[in-house]
C-alpha cells in the first residue's frame, strides 16, 4: 500500500485523500492537509515511485488509479478526493474505474487530455548530479544545470542527503512519460461533484478542454485562483485551501 500521513481525526464528514502530482510527495502537502483537516481526517500519500512508497516497474494510470483504490478501502470505503497535475489525472481515472469511492473530487489544475510536453529534461537534470560527494542539497543544485531557482528547490524536496539518493524512480518515470503526458481511453462517465481548480495564470486547463471534460464529468464545475500558476498550492496557499474547502463543505 501507499506511504501515507495522515492528518486530523475521522469525523461525520468523508476523509480526504490527497495525490500529489509528478516528482512531489505527500510531504509537499503537508501544510495545506493540516489546515483541511480542521474538521475532518486527511490523507495525504506519496504515489507510487515516489517518496517513501515502493518502486515499481510501470507507472500507468490504471495504475495508480488502483493504488489509491486500494488506500480509499483501507481507509472505510469512500472518500473525497484531491489530485494535482498528475495526481488529478490519477484522481480522475479513478473516479471512472471505480465511482462508488469517491464522494467529491477537486482536479487541481489538469484536464484528462495528453499534452504536448515532457518532463525528461527534469529527470536527467536530477541524474546529471554526481551524489557520491555532495554534503548538501546545494551541492545537488550547482550541478542540475540551468533550471529555474524554484524549480531546482521542488526536485531537491525529493533528495534524500543521509542516503545520497532520489526519492523519485528516475528510470521507471523516463520509461513511462508518455503514459503520464497522456490519458487513458477510460470507459464511462463520473456522475459525482467534481471541481476543476486551475490556477488563472496556468493554461493547463484551456476553455477548449472543457466539452471533453464535460462528456466524462457531467457534474463538473470549474474555478481559478487569481495570480496563480499550475502550482496553485504552493503559488496562492491560503486561496487554494479556502476554495477546496468551500466546495467540499457545500
Amino acid at each position: 500500500m501507499l506511504n501515507q500521513i495522515t492528518f486530523g481525526t475521522p469525523t461525520d464528514k468523508p476523509p480526504l485523500l490527497i495525490a500529489h502530482g509528478l516528482f512531489g510527495s505527500a510531504r509537499n502537502w503537508g501544510v495545506i492537509a493540516k489546515r483541511l483537516s480542521e474538521g475532518r481526517h486527511v490523507v495525504a500519500v506519496d504515489m507510487r515511485n515516489h517518496g517513501k512508497s515502493e518502486w515499481f516497474p510501470t507507472h500507468t494510470y490504471d495504475d495508480l488509479a488502483s493504488d489509491l483504490a486500494e488506500v480509499i478501502a483501507f481507509h472505510g470505503g469512500q472518500m473525497d478526493v484531491l489530485g494535482h497535475s498528475k495526481g488529478g489525472k490519477a484522481s480522475m481515472v479513478l473516479a471512472l474505474l471505480h465511482p462508488e469511492k469517491v464522494a467529491r473530487m477537486v482536479v487541481a489544475d489538469i484536464a484528462p487530455t495528453a499534452y504536448a510536453h515532457s518532463q525528461i529534461h527534469l529527470i536527467k537534470a536530477m541524474e546529471s548530479a554526481d551524489l557520491g560527494q555532495v554534503e548538501r542539497r546545494a551541492d545537488v543544485a550547482a550541478q542540475m544545470g540551468e533550471l529555474d531557482d524554484s524549480l531546482k528547490s521542488f526536485l531537491l524536496q525529493s533528495f534524500g542527503l543521509k542516503q545520497k539518493k532520489w526519492r523519485l524512480n528516475l528510470p521507471t518515470l523516463a520509461s513511462e512519460m508518455s503514459a503520464i503526458v497522456g490519458f487513458p481511453a477510460v470507459p464511462g462517465r463520473f456522475e459525482g461533484d467534481v471541481l476543476f481548480l486551475s490556477g488563472a495564470q496556468s493554461d493547463y486547463v484551456p476553455r477548449s478542454a472543457r466539452p471533453k471534460i464535460k462528456a466524462l464529468f457531467p457534474n463538473a464545475k470549474f474555478a481559478e485562483i487569481p495570480g496563480a500558476g499550475h502550482w496553485s498550492h504552493a503559488d496562492k496557499p491560503r486561496e487554494f485551501e479556502a476554495a477546496v474547502r468551500a466546495y467540499l463543505n457545500m
